[in-house]
């Protein structure tokens, strides 16, 4: 590792959606070919403990853009997520206000923002932004299909199922047919651009860091819209996106998800493996500009792999919208040459909240108000000189847990099932109920046989001492 400290990094986050733990070639996929994903996580270090604060997007999401646990603005679940609110100061504002041009490309979903409200990235701190909102189409982006004409010809019902209505280019409307994987990758590399310019001596001339933001809404359902040649490409047919004999959405939809969705794995598995090549371009084109010694990249996906939509999460147990292993451990890869260390692995407890503080560090810049975090950087856990976090914690306040380096405790509301059997119903996923202790080793077996509460009450009654003054701290906050 580098004894002198690196100049100010270019940054770019890449955020998948609903990308399964275990889908990388890297970690014995039988299926997935992700070769560029394994090429950054070769290129750095793959922390293969790291969790986001959320098994959903939009509270994931908010919490990642503020380095903070969203419980502290009332975020839980879909019914209650925001962004966060003006006071709280957000990556792109912070690393703005320190020299970094910043741009936004791709999905936008933190809540039940409109146009023109502060979740848009042209109103908390983005220079440049393509991105569309997924507001009132359920967290979705039709992956081909974007325009004013769309909207007109196909109506509400095929808005609210997969979000048809025109992206947003610096907070105007533009129309787009074009599959956005593609799309956000060329906007990306078109804002990154091209090598700086040589002075009249020959040398390089100094540029401004850039903090690169893109969030695609690949892997996420319905994973079928892919463009003709794709689908040509795999022998793959192609599909309607909707059956006008369904009267009701959830009954068609249920028949759209695993395991009814014929060739439903092979869909998944092409978006992946396409947004799989638009990182590689990413990658390539900071090669090729010089840049990418100077670039910090870092990979996760926004929340566990949905197993409805045919994502696997080996060998952890459990799916998106649940509290086990498989809702909120996620891939997340770092890589910047020099600094962080290649090849390497990682099991200390990180979380997607220590983005915003590592950024910060590497930028030389700090918080105006450091109590507002609750991430920690990575620069000493990458290095080996620092542990991770000794306690995360999850809250959607019909299930919660707590992870600490040995243990984790689990509960779900055994007298108000209404969310439990909703996703049971429409998910096809059991999140569990009552009261589970489980040892978090080598052994990630989270499954009823698993809960070892009765054998250490002891350790039962410390985490759940930490949840009741965690929530208690958050409930202040956002009382406020």
């Amino acid at each position: 590792m580098s004894s002198s400290p690196a100049p100010r990094p270019h940054i770019l986050l890449i955020i998948s959606d609903d990308h399964g733990y275990g889908d990388l070639s890297s970690r014995g996929s039988a299926d997935a070919c992700t070769p560029n994903l394994d090429r950054l996580a070769e290129s750095g270090t793959r922390f293969d403990s790291a969790y986001v604060t959320a098994p959903i997007c939009s509270p994931s999401r908010s919490g990642l853009i503020a380095g903070a646990h969203q419980q502290r603005w009332g975020g839980h679940w879909f019914d209650d997520s925001s962004f966060p609110p003006a006071s709280q100061p957000v990556l792109p504002e912070l690393l703005g206000a320190h020299g970094y041009r910043t741009g936004y490309f791709g999905k936008i979903h933190y809540g039940a923002e409109g146009p023109g409200d502060r979740a848009c990235p042209e109103q908390h701190g983005f220079d440049s932004s393509f991105y569309g909102l997924t507001s009132t189409s359920s967290g979705r982006l039709h992956y081909l299909l974007h325009s004013r004409e769309a909207r007109e010809r196909l109506g509400e019902q095929h808005q609210a199922v997969h979000g048809i209505s025109p992206m947003y280019e610096d907070g105007r409307e533009v129309d787009c047919e074009r599959h956005l994987t593609s799309e956000f990758a060329d906007r990306a590399i078109d804002f990154m651009g091209p090598a700086p310019a040589a002075d009249a001596a020959g040398g390089g001339v100094a540029e401004d860091p850039f903090f690169c933001m893109v969030a695609f809404n690949a892997v996420h359902n319905f994973a079928w819209q892919l463009p003709e040649d794709e689908l040509a490409a795999r022998a793959l047919p192609s599909r309607d996106d909707f059956d006008p004999e369904t009267e009701e959405y959830l009954d068609w939809y249920d028949g759209a998800i695993s395991p009814n969705l014929e060739n439903g794995r092979a869909y998944y598995l092409a978006q992946l493996e396409i947004m799989d090549r638009e990182i590689g371009r990413m990658l390539d084109h900071l090669e090729a500009t010089g840049r990418r010694e100077n670039t910090l990249v870092v990979y996760l996906t926004d929340n566990g792999g949905s197993t409805c939509n045919y994502g696997i999460n080996t060998p952890l147990h459990g799916t998106k919208y649940s509290l086990f292993e498989g809702g909120v451990r996620v891939p997340f890869m770092v890589s910047w040459p020099g600094e962080v260390p290649a090849g390497a692995r990682c099991d200390e407890l990180v979380s997607s909240m220590d983005l915003l503080p590592t950024f910060l560090a590497a930028a030389g810049a700090e918080h105006p108000r450091p109590e507002q975090i609750d991430g920690r950087p990575l620069q000493q856990v990458w290095a080996g000189e620092g542990p991770g976090h000794e306690l995360l914690h999850f809250d959607t306040r019909f299930q919660w847990a707590v992870r600490d380096r040995d243990w984790k405790l689990r509960w779900v509301d055994e007298e108000n099932t209404a969310h439990r059997d909703q996703l049971l119903r429409h998910e096809h996923t059991d999140i569990g109920a009552g009261f589970t202790l489980v040892p978090l080793g080598e052994d990630l077996d989270e499954s009823p046989q698993a809960d070892v509460s009765a054998e250490h009450p002891e350790v039962v009654e410390a985490l759940l001492e930490a949840h009741r003054e965690w929530s208690a701290r958050m409930a202040v906050l956002a009382a406020g």
